[in-house]
């Protein structure tokens, strides 16, 4: 079985291309920062810096949400490849091609993140609903086009 489940916080925004061709999809490529349980002696490193590719509306919505310093919380497999680079040298490459994404904090416990990154997530989206009695939240009406899902 090949499966990862990782957290962990961008380390800059996504690079989001798209495919050539009549079905253009979308895909979006970051890097998320993992924290290790335990610094390694060798190098003092606290951190794993992962690649993970995501394809189509998964692609979108990271075009559209993720930023750098959001963290998030990944599932989906390791893939690896390789490639000649112009040297003429032979590279390997490994990246989590990322299933399923989500945000791994609420808006206010990124509140003490740099403030630029999380100003640009939310400038276009609408003030929060208020909370109805019986404790569920009230979306407000046009909201449909904003939801990454359907």
């Amino acid at each position: 079985m090949n499966k990862v489940i990782l957290m962990g916080r961008l380390t800059r925004d996504p690079d989001v291309r798209y495919s050539q061709g009549e079905n253009a999809t979308a895909i979006a490529r970051y890097t998320l920062a993992v924290d290790r349980r335990f610094r390694r002696e060798s190098d003092g490193q606290t951190a794993d810096f992962i690649s993970c590719v995501v394809f189509g509306r998964g692609a979108e919505f990271a075009e559209k949400y993720l930023r750098q310093g959001t963290k998030i919380a990944i599932t989906g497999r390791i893939q690896t490849g390789s490639y000649t680079n112009r040297d003429g040298q032979k590279v390997y490459t490994m990246d989590v091609v990322v299933e399923e994404q989500e945000f791994a904090e609420s808006k206010n416990a990124a509140g003490d993140r740099p403030a630029d990154s999380y100003a640009r997530q939310t400038e276009s989206r609408p003030a929060p609903a208020q909370e109805a009695g019986d404790g569920f939240m009230n979306i407000p009406d046009g909201i449909d086009e904003e939801l990454p899902f359907n």
